[in-house]
């Protein structure tokens, strides 16, 4: 057996099998491996902006949307509903919103928001970080003196209809208003307000 000759042929048919399945297994084992280490897609879209078509919310009525694992409220506030905002004032703690950080500089007015009857905040109680019940038609178990808005039954925290925070709620500030713009007269898009786009 020591002098039979070597079939050069079938050595290179075998060398070249060798390598092709190693390469294939090297690849089987290798795109599982760098694919664990690419963010998923759910971390993806927990920061990342999201649209939203606000021409379905019917007036007096709110949608949830989850932006960055927060809920996000999208009020169509009636024109009635507008029209109790100023009348009660003396009640909150920063009617004005003079405390900066809860809103965006284009969101500092009476709405809280871009278009008045539009109202968008984060539905997180600064107080503790509970999400505040929506009562948004005024009376009803809050009493006579209620003129829409939301309760925190946590510790009691109450907040008007664009997210202010009466006087004597342990929340310290208003609801957070999200950065956010207006891809069309019904897209909003919330977390991102750069400029550029109509």
């Amino acid at each position: 057996m020591a002098n039979q000759p070597v079939d050069h042929g079938k050595r290179r048919f075998l060398i070249a099998a060798t390598t092709t399945v190693g390469g294939i297994g090297a690849g089987a084992v290798a795109v599982p491996f760098v694919s664990s280490m690419l963010p998923s897609e759910r971390a993806k879209a927990a920061g990342a902006p999201v649209e939203v078509d606000v021409s379905k919310i019917e007036p007096g009525a709110m949608i949830t949307e989850e932006w960055r694992g927060k809920p996000v409220w999208i009020i169509n506030l009636t024109k009635e509903m507008s029209a109790t905002l100023n009348k009660h004032n003396d009640l909150l703690t920063d009617p004005g919103c003079d405390v900066t950080s809860q809103q965006p500089s284009y969101c500092k007015n009476a709405t809280r928001s871009i278009k008045p009857g539009l109202v968008v905040v984060v539905g997180i109680c600064t107080h503790l970080g509970c999400s505040p019940s929506p009562k948004l038609q005024a009376g009803g178990d809050m009493g006579a003196a209620w003129a829409g808005g939301f309760f925190c039954p946590c510790h009691g925290s109450k907040f008007d209809l664009v997210g202010r925070v009466y006087k004597g709620s342990p929340a310290p500030t208003n609801l957070v208003v999200p950065p956010y713009k207006y891809l069309s007269d019904s897209m909003l898009l919330i977390g991102d307000d750069s400029k550029g786009v109509a």
